[in-house]
């Protein structure tokens, strides 16, 4: 298999969800009008949190300078696994539980620390700009690596492995974190761009507008059910994560699903914010997993980690985690079901005032770049 180092130099930002209004014509411009940009590599994702950038140097300078923004204090590098030669694009997920032992695990035991974004195409795997060269020499005996110059694939060389290089020492797994699992189901899909401006307000309006829909079954304040959307336009291709009551608002000829329909549930990692110093949370998750052979997505976010299990497998899952902790016994974990509130936060005092601000900002948009 191969294993590529794209191009892309990238931030990792958060914004508060009252501060979301703030940054709305930047990311409007980089999601629905990414011509007019030189960003290639951009992803939103809507927490219970915040919201989470992931985002190209080109894409980042569409983004006021704000102290509403928090960013990752590093430079990220994006890895994509390729098997059979090609680009991402051209190929099903592989799955981050399909690159458990090849990847995640020997960069966890290494000290590694790593950042997930799966998407309907690919999985890509961001680390640290400075850890690259541990990172290939971690990697080099199981991958032919391989860099991406002006789009152009190829041979990685001098990737600062000098004589001098000491390679990481191996470290003990950190104690697997809490986990919740709300009660939403989640579908991974994508939509041709050519048909972006169909959607383009409906998206806008989940993207930006947090209070969601819900299923009125579970309407009850128990009810478990969070809110996440996930939005990615990377080298031209879209993906989309989001619950099946968020689907339900799409027309359905116009969204990309896998050949079997399938859902997926989600686990969300953490009790408290994770440190972006912390490394084997994706192993400790993808592991067992992939012991069971068990597909599953991984998002990353500026404070939790999401995975996404399919959820005909999800009792199994549950089982192959347990498992893995009973084995470890000074392992802190549990899973804490339907159990997860959504904090209520709401941007302004009327949902029409904030669409209004919304598609007012996208009209100006449009009309700047005629």
């Amino acid at each position: 298999m191969e294993l590529h180092i794209l191009e892309h130099r990238l931030q990792v930002a958060s914004v508060a969800k009252e501060s979301i209004p703030l940054f709305t014509y930047g990311l409007i411009k980089l999601a629905f009008l990414s011509s007019k940009t030189r960003c290639k590599f951009f992803s939103l994702t809507e927490t219970p949190e915040d919201y989470t950038i992931i985002v190209d140097e080109e894409g980042f300078l569409e983004l006021p300078s704000s102290e509403h923004l928090s960013v990752a204090g590093a430079t990220w590098l994006a890895l994509n696994v390729v098997s059979g030669g090609g680009g991402f694009s051209g190929s099903q997920p592989i799955g981050v539980t399909k690159i458990a032992k090849s990847v995640i695990a020997p960069l966890a035991d290494q000290n590694i620390s790593v950042f997930m974004l799966s998407t309907y195409q690919t999985d890509f795997i961001l680390v640290r700009e400075r850890d690259l060269p541990f990172v290939t020499h971690t990697l080099s005996s199981e991958f032919t690596i391989l860099r991406v110059v002006n789009g152009e694939t190829v041979a990685a060389e001098n990737l600062g492995i000098t004589n001098g290089f000491v390679k990481p020492k191996m470290v003990q797994r950190p104690v697997i974190h809490p986990l919740s699992s709300p009660s939403n189901r989640f579908c991974v899909t994508s939509l041709d761009p050519d048909t972006l401006p169909a959607v383009a307000t409906l998206l806008m309006d989940v993207m930006f507008y947090s209070n969601g829909v819900k299923d009125p079954m579970a309407a009850g304040e128990d009810c478990g059910h969070i809110r996440f959307f996930s939005f990615s336009l990377i080298e031209g291709y879209i993906s989309l994560v989001m619950d099946v009551q968020t689907q339900q608002r799409f027309p359905s000829n116009l969204l990309f699903t896998s050949a079997s329909g399938e859902l997926w549930k989600m686990v969300r990692i953490g009790g408290q914010p994770l440190g972006f110093d912390e490394c084997g949370i994706v192993a400790q998750i993808s592991e067992p997993l992939a012991a069971a052979d068990i597909p599953a997505y991984y998002i990353s976010t500026f404070k939790f980690d999401h995975a996404l299990e399919a959820r005909t497998h999800n009792p199994e899952a549950r089982s192959c985690m347990f498992h893995r902790a009973s084995q470890t016994p000074h392992l802190l974990f549990f899973i804490e079901v339907s159990k997860v509130h959504m904090t209520q936060i709401h941007h302004f005092h009327s949902s029409e005032v904030y669409n209004s601000v919304v598609f007012s900002t996208f009209t100006m948009l449009c009309h700047r770049h005629l």
